[in-house]
């Protein structure tokens, strides 16, 4: 497979990810990695009587996901040698993720930004990950530094 690098990408251009179920055995092991057992994800009980009517996924869960799931599509792989560094990101959570719930990821390269260095380039995707609803349930846009393609 063959590298991408940041002449090959063009703006506007769309990549889906696969789908995840997102499962409680995520939750409850999100829980004790990142030591958050907020009860709006781990006290059904108490969750049923929230908003969401039970328990939902932590939204870093939900982020964390997408982030994985945007990794196997073959863009990424195909990037995997060309990103030089994730730069940052926006995010915004619009929507509950629970337990049960496929999601997966869509992706449009919003833009590329040229660099003072010749050897790379800035790129800003927007990340929406949807349900199997199809409702948003996270969105934001992420930035990546890539390298350009080495001379020949």
């Amino acid at each position: 497979m063959s590298t991408l690098y940041f002449e090959d990408l063009k703006e506007g251009e769309e990549i889906l990810s696969p789908a995840r179920t997102v499962t409680e055995a995520d939750i409850v092991s999100f829980a004790g990695l990142s030591g958050d057992y907020n009860i709006l994800h781990t006290d059904e009980e108490f969750a049923k009587g929230t908003m969401f009517g039970g328990r939902v996924a932590h939204g870093l869960l939900g982020l964390s996901i997408a982030s994985g799931l945007f990794t196997r599509t073959e863009h990424m792989q195909r990037m995997q040698k060309s990103i030089m560094a994730f730069m940052g990101l926006t995010w915004k959570f619009t929507g509950p993720i629970k337990i049960g719930d496929t999601i997966h990821v869509r992706a449009k390269l919003l833009e590329k930004k040229e660099t003072k260095r010749p050897d790379r380039g800035i790129i800003v995707l927007e990340r929406t990950v949807i349900n199997q609803r199809g409702e948003v349930v996270q969105q934001g846009e992420t930035t990546l530094m890539i390298a350009r393609r080495p001379a020949s």
